[in-house]
């Protein structure tokens, strides 16, 4: 299925859909021209998607460091590459089903294994996209991208720890991946919260469970925590922001204390973060039993976000069970 229908009526749904305001992502642009002001050679680019992810308004505040692709994902990739060869620092941005799948040969050759700092901004990702289908779901783009070699993968949470991710990455000299949601999702950050790429942040600590989280299940598994703990329970949370390189440290410290590890995140349960710390867990030898949850090796259904967050228990109140279930 295809939503890219021209020419594109500002009445028609796709025309709404894809241009409505998404708060969340305004925060792109945010740290963008922050790293701007503070004198980065910063350039940034999006494939026919500005207004979806917010770019527009780094578009109209520096013309001259945007570059509008088209839908032509993959060549806006190669072409960030060979950007990021002349000393700038590269931005680019789509829906995460194409950044993660259809452009991982250029993401693989022309960016990762040349050790180029081109960063890649995915949006709208796992179920977000719900209605569009099969080919807009990104479900599969964590276990994809965490197996190339010397890339960084970050999943956002929301729309400020998105902003203080891409300042920080300025330091940062190799390739990222940024996984990030639709920009509807709630602040559980202040932008102004530094964000350090491979450590974990730690909302609770449990000893019945503890949550390990990344992306938009963040914000709800932080929410079901507080409830249970409210009512006497004991239920850590940590917020894996960086999926690679993993927070080996804070995966063990939990897993020493925790009866049970659960692990939460908006993409397939075969290699995805719950992979990526069952890896950690078996080379240690831990003995905390280890719960994956997530979409269990399947195409997702096709419904509106809200209704396939209910039904694959990725919101507050299935999460929630999810816990309950498991301290029962």
């Amino acid at each position: 299925m295809t939503i890219y229908t021209r020419p594109q009526s500002p009445n028609s749904w796709h025309y709404r859909e894809l241009n409505q305001k998404n708060p969340g992502l305004d925060h792109l642009s945010n740290g963008l021209i922050s790293l701007v002001e503070a004198g980065h050679p910063v350039v940034a680019g999006s494939a026919d998607l500005q207004y979806s992810n917010g770019l527009n308004r780094f578009a109209q505040r520096y013309p001259d460091r945007y570059v509008g692709f088209g839908i032509s994902e993959q060549n806006m990739v190669s072409a960030a590459a060979g950007i990021a060869t002349t000393g700038m620092m590269p931005y680019v941005a789509t829906f995460a089903s194409f950044l993660g799948l259809l452009t991982c040969e250029q993401i693989r050759m022309d960016v990762a294994y040349c050790a180029l700092p081109v960063r890649l901004i995915g949006h709208h990702t796992g179920i977000s996209m719900g209605f569009y289908g099969t080919s807009h779901h990104a479900t599969e783009d964590i276990g994809t991208m965490r197996s190339i070699a010397d890339l960084t993968v970050v999943s956002t949470a929301d729309g400020p720890q998105l902003e203080a991710a891409i300042r920080a990455s300025a330091d940062h000299d190799r390739p990222i991946y940024f996984r990030t949601g639709r920009g509807r999702e709630p602040d559980l950050y202040d932008p102004s919260q530094p964000f350090v790429f491979g450590k974990a942040i730690e909302h609770a600590r449990g000893e019945e469970v503890t949550v390990i989280a990344c992306g938009l299940s963040v914000h709800p598994a932080v929410q079901s925590a507080r409830r249970l703990n409210g009512e006497g329970r004991s239920v850590g949370v940590l917020d894996m922001a960086t999926v690679k390189p993993l927070d080996r440290d804070a995966i063990l410290e939990a897993a020493s204390r925790s009866k049970v590890i659960l692990t939460i995140e908006e993409h397939n349960i075969l290699g995805g973060l719950g992979a990526a710390v069952a890896e950690v867990l078996a080379e240690e030898g831990s003995p905390a039993r280890l719960v994956r949850h997530g979409i269990r090796d399947e195409y997702a259904l096709i419904a509106p976000p809200t209704h396939l967050y209910a039904h694959y228990r990725l919101d507050e109140a299935g999460i929630e069970s999810v816990i309950r279930e498991i301290i029962g």
